[in-house]
């Protein structure tokens, strides 16, 4: 955080001083600003720096409160009415179980191939006592291929192949591109021109679902991948089966 925080507080003084120069210039001169008024603002500031840092500290505080109250609506969700949480996700597992694990991944995100490892033990353990409900966070700025894996994967489930489609992109991440999502469709008798059309049409059904947990992902405030939530317990990385186990024992 120390490193954003100059650039924080820049972003600070030019909106107070764009608001100082907006209440006190007409409409019709907004354009242009008074060179004089500029160094008053300006001075302002140099004399009382504290208002700037107690402004920051204002607005952390709120966007802190504003996750923390969207934080509980979803474990309140998760707890009470799973299917709203599930909405239109694949889950594997099992088909009655309250205990819903959520996961936020990334097809292109080394960790999320290990921990893929953890969780298909945990299922095979564990098949009967908790459901997986599969989110997309596809990291794009740091993953070329995150987003069109992650495109490859939803138009697999169009056709009720998520999950073997799913592990066929861990199993090969080192190959993710345009020529491993056709074969893998191939592979799995899937109708390769709707598939085609669903992975790589644009403005896409696909985009949209994908964006959808993305947005769900940053406002519960994620900023990497694996990340888990089961009940009101969430943890993230390279996870543990025996970890995941004492949660899950919790939970229980």
């Amino acid at each position: 955080m120390r490193q954003f925080f100059p650039y924080i507080r820049i972003w600070a003084c030019i909106s107070l001083l764009c608001c100082l120069l907006a209440w006190s210039l007409p409409a019709q001169a907004a354009s242009s600003v008074n060179p004089k008024l500029e160094q008053q603002v300006l001075q302002i500031l140099r004399q009382h720096p504290e208002v700037i840092i107690e402004s920051v500290q204002t607005y952390e505080q709120q966007q802190q409160q504003q996750l923390q109250q969207t934080r509980q609506a979803f474990l309140q969700d998760l707890k009470t009415n799973p299917q709203l949480v599930i909405s239109e996700s694949p889950t594997t597992g099992s088909a009655t179980s309250k205990i819903v694990l959520v996961e936020f991944s990334d097809f292109q995100c080394p960790y999320c191939a290990e921990a893929h490892k953890t969780l298909k033990q945990l299922l095979a353990k564990h098949q009967n006592e908790v459901k997986l409900v599969y989110k997309h966070f596809p990291l794009t700025a740091i993953h070329a291929e995150a987003l069109p894996a992650a495109k490859a994967a939803w138009a697999a489930n169009q056709q009720g192949k998520f999950w073997e489609y799913h592990d066929a992109l861990f199993a090969n991440q080192k190959q993710l591109g345009e020529a491993l999502y056709i074969d893998t469709a191939k592979s799995l008798n899937l109708d390769l021109e709707k598939f085609k059309s669903d992975a790589f049409g644009i403005n896409t059904l696909a985009e949209k679902a994908i964006g959808k947990d993305v947005r769900l992902a940053e406002q519960l405030g994620i900023a990497g991948t694996p990340f888990f939530v089961m009940k009101s317990k969430n943890f993230s990385g390279v996870v543990q089966l025996s970890n995941i186990e004492t949660i899950l024992a919790d939970a229980k």
